[in-house]
């Protein structure tokens, strides 16, 4: 095992990671650089992720300036598919690709790892598989290729910890494109009842997100995501990564029915097996 120290804006909120005795837990703020200093200090490699909101590029900004001033030398960049296009429309693909491109004009070794849509996405959905037995989604017959955030750790995990990863962009994707027909049919094989995929109108999720409290900033990304999906462009397997790391990619199904009891109400997510 190697150790690992976890930045956290509360040391209450993370205890979770108290458990493990190779986490070292420190209190911090990515966008206040003061109290970053503390957090690198003998740390060699970063593993770069904060929330999607409107302050990422800064938030991430700040501390890539920072780890320039401290023991840092090499930086894995999470980011996302849309980010290989930096002229995205899908605002956080935009924003991913300006940090990716200041991270590579700092002086400091990157590695970017940019997966697709995860299959945790779909657990938002559950309200409405438990009230109506249905996805409410508007991408028509569109493709995705949803992947599980453990094969994504389990690939930071290797970028993190082995050499050989300097410079290198990581597409990574689940094994096959789905529609969301086939997403229903895979979670109703999965829970044991069936869910239906009703297609509805981009304005009807936009509504139905404000109504459920969405902030609209976030609502109209995921508009713009939607229209993006819509047009074909996350619908390409990219099982190099996979391959190249080791890794053996898990099924949609697979997610589905280790999470079954998610689906079904009856208990919390499951992550790494």
């Amino acid at each position: 095992s190697y150790p690992v120290r976890a930045l956290v804006r509360s040391r209450a909120d993370a205890h979770i990671f108290e458990a493990f005795p190779t986490v070292d837990v420190v209190e911090g703020d990515m966008s206040r650089p003061e109290t970053l200093a503390e957090a690198l200090s003998g740390v060699d490699r970063v593993l770069l992720i904060s929330s999607s909101d409107q302050q990422m590029v800064e938030t991430q900004s700040t501390v890539i300036d920072a780890a320039k001033n401290s023991s840092v030398r090499h930086i894995v960049k999470f980011s996302g598919l849309s980010a290989a296009d930096v002229d995205s429309p899908f605002i956080f693909g935009s924003m991913h690709a300006k940090i990716e491109s200041y991270l590579e004009r700092s002086g400091l070794s990157w590695t970017h790892l940019r997966p697709s849509q995860f299959m945790t996405e779909y657990l938002r959905e559950v309200p409405t598989i438990l009230a109506q037995s249905a996805l409410f989604l508007p991408l028509k017959d569109a493709k995705l290729v949803p992947v599980d955030v453990a094969d994504i750790a389990k690939a930071a995990s290797v970028l993190l910890t082995t050499p050989g990863h300097e410079g290198k962009i990581y597409a990574m994707s689940g094994p096959e494109a789905l529609s969301m027909k086939e997403i229903a049919e895979q979670i109703s094989l999965a829970a044991g009842k069936t869910v239906q995929y009703v297609s509805i109108s981009r304005e009807e999720r936009r509504q139905a997100l404000l109504a459920a409290g969405v902030p609209s900033f976030f609502v109209d990304a995921l508009d713009i995501q939607a229209d993006e999906r819509l047009k074909g462009t996350e619908a390409i397997v990219h099982s190099e990564t996979h391959t190249a790391l080791g890794i053996s990619p898990t099924t949609f199904a697979e997610f589905a029915r280790r999470n079954a009891g998610t689906f079904l109400g009856e208990s919390g997510y499951v992550g790494l097996k």
